[in-house]
């Protein structure tokens, strides 16, 4: 699948999951509870044990779904890369910027969305191909950053992730984010493997995603 087509799923997604859990096993439940809510953008952290089993186990879960769209995050190196991407991963995302992975992502044109924090940083991602960017840790900011990065940068695309919660997901969408990225909160019933509460967060989400 070509990268815009990618990302153009992952815009009409808007909300991506990220799935930080400890073990495979959760890790597959919270994604299929939060795919049951709604929220079609799933980035499975390498922080999970055999993150790439994850991966493809919901690639061929989902594989008649369009909508929905699974991808690697976490991803700190190009050795890693290639590996989510062999996997089936359709897109990259990075605590950081990594210039090797940002090119190894272009190679097979699969979408790569490092995290950046300061102009410099973004600027240098995307004439690095990236063509989001996602602000991170966004919780160490105003949703009126965006604004503030759109004056001098306007063409860029951002995805805010760190600290989004149903109290201020709206404001960010409004100040600009082209997409978000949701942790920790969406997945508290996960403890105590109430994956329905975790269905019912991620239909909260979406509810107030689509809100204007």
């Amino acid at each position: 699948m070509k990268k815009s087509q990618i990302l153009a799923r992952l815009e009409a997604a808007g909300v991506v999951a990220v799935v930080r859990e400890n073990n495979t096993a959760s890790a597959l439940e919270a994604a299929k509870a939060v795919v049951a809510g709604g929220i079609h953008g799933l980035e499975v952290t390498f922080s999970v044990p055999n993150a790439d089993q994850v991966i493809a186990k919901l690639k061929e879960i989902y594989q008649a779904d369009q909508a929905v769209v699974v991808g690697a995050g976490t991803v700190l190196d190009a050795v890693t890369a290639r590996l989510a991407i062999m996997a089936g991963a359709e897109f990259v995302v990075s605590p950081s910027f990594d210039q090797a992975t940002a090119e190894l992502c272009n190679l097979y044109q699969v979408p790569y969305l490092p995290g950046c924090m300061t102009i410099t940083e973004m600027q240098r991602a995307m004439i690095s191909g990236a063509e989001v960017v996602k602000l991170f840790p966004a919780n160490n900011f105003d949703p009126q950053f965006i604004k503030s990065v759109q004056a001098p940068l306007p063409q860029i695309n951002l995805m805010p992730t760190g600290g989004i919660n149903l109290a201020n997901l709206l404001a960010w969408k409004q100040a600009g984010a082209l997409m978000v990225g949701v942790g920790g909160n969406l997945f508290k019933g996960v403890a105590d493997q109430d994956y329905e509460k975790v269905t019912e967060t991620a239909r909260e989400y979406m509810a107030k995603w689509r809100e204007e």
